[in-house]
């Protein structure tokens, strides 16, 4: 899997400069008012109504023309520290079932009319009792929520039936924008097709197959902001004209990220003109063995497949050429769930003497009489990152004397034959918006509709449902140290291979945005400034 250089000693320098500049960019600047940002979206919206919809096509062209009741920190690099949006202060009850929120006075829609707790609540509603014909993608993560109230025009009451430990993260969620209450009530469809929110830019225009616009509202809530007069997503489905229209500085930024080779490329022909910021992205590339088929029931073989694999090494020559690099647990690196290396180490496929973990895959198969396993892997037919991992998973089973043929099939196929058991051994990509063990484990639990291994293990289920209901941290990161055990080591139910890893290279006039582990997070732009 080596790759060979070609880069110059002036291009080695530049892409140094270049990341030394990662920080949270504008950190040393003051922020100036004025200008429009022009970034890049790769697809466009299904609808418009983020309680509905699930892709960044749809978020990142609106997000700007909404608030939220929490937010993730726009500073924070790891996407876990949340803060107040809408609401100005919280209180939690003693026994943690009673949330009460504070909001903040004055807010306005865009439309000029005061916000107030009756239009969290409908928002909230919305989102957690739909009415029977309305879509709600995120309605299951609220199960804990009892009922939503709003006493005082200023107040709104979250009552959780138990102490749920992602109850925060939940409520900072990018997609729970606060729509109008008498909209709602008059249309509850009304927000697939219309904007209109108390975010820091007002809808102008909507042009399908070319752009977006919005404009600053000038009585957004926090004075002094947004600093950009305003912005202009461009709908750009090619991932190669993408990169040209940055080069070509008709365009700004693409929060998605681009791969290793478009980086290197745009720093090449850039210099210092460009800024590069880099994150462990909240996406894994995982395997599923199915194991309502044989071999895949013997967890020796399940164990085997995932002691054949070289990660560090694996790490080195994927990250030069694919959207993959950290090597990581259940949750990801460098942010406060994630497991130390010292602890990792110890599961199986993690350890740093491949000879051995080799050696003993080969006598596990032995012993379940499976020395000449041949099957069949299941991949998405995407590029990135899922072509090149998938090259390189069965290269490392034929270190261990294994035939593995690849099947790829289009993303819609590729995912109904997971759910429909129609696979041996399948890649899949668990992805999420924040980094919060309950948000980003529920994929491996036995009643999961994504349970793509097909395996009945009420013992994870268990120490699920005890991490997220733990009041103490620590007592819940054993629980998740228990839960990866379980999952990679003991029983192998899923192979992880490795964490996604998130590269933005950026016109380096824009500032005072902070890559995070995650996409969806950091679009409100109200941040964003751009330098002379």
């Amino acid at each position: 899997m080596r790759q060979r250089s070609w880069w110059s000693a002036s291009t080695l320098l530049a892409l140094v400069i270049t990341l030394g500049l990662a920080a949270p960019a504008g950190a040393q600047d003051k922020p100036r008012s004025g200008g429009e940002l022009l970034f890049v979206v790769a697809a466009e919206p299904p609808s418009f109504d983020g309680h509905k919809e699930e892709t960044f096509a749809m978020l990142h062209p609106t997000a700007p023309h909404y608030s939220t009741l929490l937010r993730v920190d726009p500073t924070d690099k790891t996407g876990t520290k949340f803060i107040g949006d809408l609401a100005e202060s919280w209180t939690v009850s003693p026994d943690k079932r009673t949330y009460t929120f504070k909001l903040r006075q004055g807010v306005k829609f865009h439309d000029g009319s005061l916000m107030t707790s009756k239009d969290v609540k409908a928002s909230y509603d919305h989102i957690i009792f739909p009415p029977k014909d309305v879509v709600s993608s995120r309605q299951a993560a609220y199960k804990v929520v009892e009922a939503v109230e709003a006493p005082r025009p200023d107040t709104v009451i979250f009552r959780m039936k138990w102490y749920e430990g992602s109850i925060l993260a939940n409520l900072s969620s990018p997609w729970n924008y606060i729509y109008k209450a008498d909209i709602l009530a008059k249309d509850p469809h009304w927000y697939e097709k219309n904007v209109m929110g108390t975010g820091p830019f007002m809808f102008v225009e909507y042009v399908r197959g070319s752009h977006w616009i919005g404009k600053k509202f000038p009585d957004y809530w926090d004075k002094g902001k947004p600093y950009l007069d305003g912005y202009r997503a461009i709908f750009i489905p090619s991932s190669a004209a993408q990169v040209a229209a940055i080069r070509g500085e008709r365009a700004m930024i693409q929060f998605r990220g681009f791969t290793p080779a478009d980086r290197d490329s745009l720093v090449a022909a850039l210099g210092n003109k460009i800024t590069v910021q880099e994150s462990p992205w909240n996406c894994s590339i995982q395997v599923a063995m199915n194991q309502t088929k044989k071999p895949f029931e013997d967890k020796r073989v399940r164990r085997a497949l995932s002691l054949a694999l070289d990660r560090y090494e694996g790490s080195k020559a994927l990250s030069r050429i694919a959207l993959v690099k950290e090597v990581a647990g259940i949750q990801v690196p460098g942010t406060p769930w994630a497991t130390p290396p010292a602890e990792l180490e110890k599961l199986a496929g993690y350890g740093h003497d491949i000879n051995a973990s080799r050696a003993e895959a080969r006598r596990l198969l032995k012993e379940a009489g499976q020395e000449n396993l041949a099957f069949t892997l299941l991949n998405r037919a995407v590029p990135q990152p899922y072509e090149p991992v998938g090259i390189w998973l069965i290269d490392q089973w034929r270190q261990i004397g294994l035939n593995v043929k690849q099947v790829t099939l289009e993303s819609g196929a590729w995912l109904q034959a997971q759910k429909t058991g129609d696979f041996e051994v399948s890649t899949n990509a668990p992805c999420n918006s924040i980094v919060e063990p309950d948000m980003d484990l529920h994929w491996f639990l036995t009643t999961s509709p994504v349970n793509f291994s097909k395996h009945k293990d009420t013992v994870m289920d268990d120490l699920y449902q005890k991490q997220s209901r733990a009041l103490d941290p620590e007592e819940r990161k054993r629980y998740l140290r228990q839960f990866e055990k379980r999952l990679y080591d003991e029983e192998v139910h899923y192979i992880m291979t490795f964490q996604w890893h998130r590269i933005v290279p950026h016109n380096a006039r824009v500032r005072g945005w902070t890559v995070m582990p995650s996409h969806f997070l950091n679009q409100q732009l109200d941040t964003v400034w751009l330098a002379e």
